[in-house]
């Protein structure tokens, strides 16, 4: 098993959601831990209940009228802890853009609501007036436009006749306990997973003009000009006994690969078979992936087996 992502949960209250993250967290099979609690609210009941559980805590002063200075002291504290992801767990404050750009990607939210529905607060007041038979919780990434990020998981709650704004709120909470634990352990696992690995390459290399799929002995892989084109990418999972699930893609020649390999041996390697062919080894399977440079990567191979018409009509259009 990986190294577990390291999460922070943000509060503000009580912290029920937290809890069931720290719980769950326990798990021999869990993919994350949780490395620290904190908030925008130094006496929140939830700190409390998360230094009886051994859970490191920071009691950060609250916002007041230093909001710029409150998010610099959390952005500190989040670096100390090394922390992969964030997930915000009842924090009732706005995150701030800057703050947003720069854990893209990486901050997860819990709501109260089947989204795009109800957003905001008083969801659930919003759900019994519009008549709904049904209520929920969503998980989704933070963005900057408020509940609006990528939805990553939901559960339906069912709304009874009689029900009022709490006890409907009280049924959606034990949803919430159940939901969010399991969606965050599969975010957590996305860097490790061979399927959702390839779905992102599939997605950037896509991009690319007349691109086919074809395999290379079993493996996925992308060809230049079409389905009989070359191939230009593979994905090695785990190959001939390797760690690392492979982007293999076509560098310059044997000393651009060698000198790569040599300074970045976390990034590239030299892979069983394919090596001798020229093909060079990316290692996907981690937390730290730009994806931006696998693009590139792929831009690169993709020009380097692509039929000289495709290559030709793209300089053509990048020099008009």
């Amino acid at each position: 098993m990986p190294d577990r992502s390291r999460v922070a949960v943000l509060i503000s209250g009580r912290g029920s959601n937290m809890a069931a993250l720290i719980y769950a967290s326990r798990a021999a099979s869990c993919p994350y831990e949780i490395v620290l609690v904190t908030g925008d609210r130094p006496d929140a009941p939830g700190l409390t209940l998360a230094e009886a559980e051994d859970v490191p805590v920071a009691r950060l002063p609250a916002p007041a009228k230093g909001k710029d200075l409150f998010f610099a002291a959390l952005q500190q504290t989040l670096e100390e802890a090394r922390v992969d992801l964030i997930a915000l767990a009842g924090f009732m404050r706005i995150l701030p853009a800057h703050f947003v750009a720069k854990w893209a990607g990486r901050i997860i939210n819990i709501h109260p609501s089947l989204l795009p529905k109800h957003k905001g607060l008083k969801t659930h007041a919003a759900c019994i007036a519009a008549g709904d038979r049904v209520s929920g919780a969503t998980v989704h990434l933070v963005s900057e436009e408020l509940d609006s990020g990528e939805i990553l998981g939901q559960v339906e709650v069912a709304v009874l006749p009689d029900d009022d704004d709490q006890a409907l709120a009280d049924r959606v909470l034990i949803a919430e306990h159940q939901l969010y634990p399991r969606i965050l352990a599969e975010y957590a696992s996305r860097p490790f997973d061979a399927a959702w690995i390839e779905r992102q390459v599939d997605g950037l290399a896509r991009r690319l003009p007349e691109v086919g799929r074809k395999t290379s002995h079993g493996s996925p892989g992308w060809s230049a000009g079409g389905e009989k084109g070359k191939l230009f990418a593979i994905i090695a999972d785990q190959h001939h006994g390797e760690d690392a699930i492979g982007l293999l893609i076509k560098a310059s020649g044997l000393d651009e690969m060698t000198g790569l390999i040599e300074t970045q041996p976390d990034k590239y390697y030299w892979p069983k078979y394919y090596g001798v062919s020229g093909w060079l080894g990316l290692k996907m399977n981690r937390r730290d992936v730009d994806w931006g440079e696998v693009e590139d990567w792929l831009e690169r191979s993709w020009r380097a087996c692509a039929p000289h018409r495709l290559t030709k009509l793209m300089r053509a259009a990048e020099d008009f």
